[in-house]
């Protein structure tokens, strides 16, 4: 046989395939309405890995995990087409229709906001890019500002979640798992570090750079470069440039903005000294409460997923089903809780869109645990 005759079977056997699949599917329809009509769940996870494991049996040694693959992706789609065929109206979805209907219909203008860092800080920038006129309340730590949120101190708090060359905040990204907010808006800003100095400092002269870790981390090779030079952490770029400006040494440099020169009455001696050009930081502004403001079309969630193979391939899958497309995803392990993980997903769908609704009414069957934390739209 040519490549062609062979062509032609695969088709032929495609066919057969295709018929057979949508069959499958048709009777999972049924099974879910009989299931929809007794008050039964959905998922019968006994059944799933009894068939499983007949299947695995049937299929031998060389096939057996191909099939198991194959069909655990089938099953998430039968019950992906069941849930759509038998929506309830769940807790989750009630709450998000909600908040759809009785958020106002534009962005507030001007509102109180948490940063943390001082004046000159990059979540200010960011504040300022998401809200017209904010009123800036600055905090000493990311948790002060999910405080200031949850107490009704401020209306809103900006905090950072990744950056294009230093990766993930991982400190806000634990926080996130105790605490309660919800995203209504992000944004990204452009970070351009730049060492700052006392006026009249050479950079001969310079033995100790403060910054923020992140900035540290952006600066890695530039930072090679200043032969014998101490590195220190500190809470922020801008509270880095305010030390140095406070700080009466002439050896002392700070990696800050040119805002923060300004601000504090340093120079620029060498500037954006980034490892990368294109370096960028993603904030988002977060509410005590849910709100979710006209043209949404991105959803974060956080899901607890059961500590064995397929886990997540199985809730990937699920997404994939859906037809929505995943933005970021991001692991963090559960204080206290051994070898479990917490998984945050940034999904890309319209909350106007009938996936958005099926996504709401399915969550609480692809997962453990799981934590809805908004839906809302990126600021350009």
């Amino acid at each position: 046989m040519n490549l062609d005759e062979y062509r032609k079977k695969i088709d032929e056997t495609d066919d057969q395939i295709l018929k057979l699949v949508a069959d499958r599917m048709s009777i999972a329809g049924e099974i879910a309405k009989y299931k929809n009509e007794n008050g039964l769940p959905i998922l019968d996870a006994k059944r799933e890995r009894e068939k499983l494991a007949s299947i695995s049996e049937a299929a031998g040694e060389d096939m057996s995990s191909y099939m198991r693959v194959l069909y655990s992706l089938l099953f998430e789609l039968s019950r992906s087409y069941q849930n759509s065929l038998t929506r309830r109206d769940t807790e989750l979805y009630r709450t998000v229709s909600g908040a759809i209907d009785n958020t106002e219909r534009l962005f507030p203008h001007s509102c109180t906001v948490a940063c943390q860092g001082v004046e000159g800080a990059n979540s200010q920038t960011a504040a300022e890019k998401m809200i017209k006129t904010p009123k800036i309340l600055y905090m000493n730590t990311f948790e002060s500002v999910f405080s200031a949120v949850e107490s009704g101190l401020c209306k809103y708090g900006v905090i950072p979640l990744e950056n294009s060359t230093a990766g993930s905040v991982k400190k806000v990204y634990d926080l996130m798992i105790s605490k309660k907010f919800s995203i209504v808006r992000s944004t990204r800003i452009k970070i351009d570090h730049n060492l700052l100095v006392p006026r009249g400092v050479k950079l001969s002269e310079v033995k100790e750079v403060f910054s923020h870790e992140q900035a540290i981390n952006q600066c890695e090779e530039y930072l090679k470069s200043l032969d014998g030079v101490k590195v220190t952490c500190c809470e922020n770029t801008a509270v880095a440039a305010e030390t140095v400006a406070k700080s009466g040494r002439r050896d002392v440099a700070a990696l800050a903005s040119i805002s923060c020169a300004e601000l504090y009455g340093l120079e620029a001696i060498c500037r954006n000294v980034q490892d990368s050009d294109s370096n960028h930081t993603r904030f988002v502004c977060i509410s005590r409460d849910l709100e979710i403001y006209p043209g949404a079309d991105r959803t974060t969630i956080m899901m607890v997923l059961p500590h064995k193979p397929g886990a997540l391939y199985k809730t990937l899958a699920r997404f994939y089903s859906l037809g929505i497309n995943l933005l970021k995803l991001e692991s963090r392990p559960i204080p206290g809780r051994d070898f479990e993980f917490m998984f945050y997903f940034d999904l890309e769908t319209s909350i106007y869109s009938e996936e958005f609704v099926r996504l709401l009414c399915e969550l609480d069957g692809i997962c453990e645990e799981f934590k809805y934390l908004g839906s809302y739209s990126e600021v350009v």
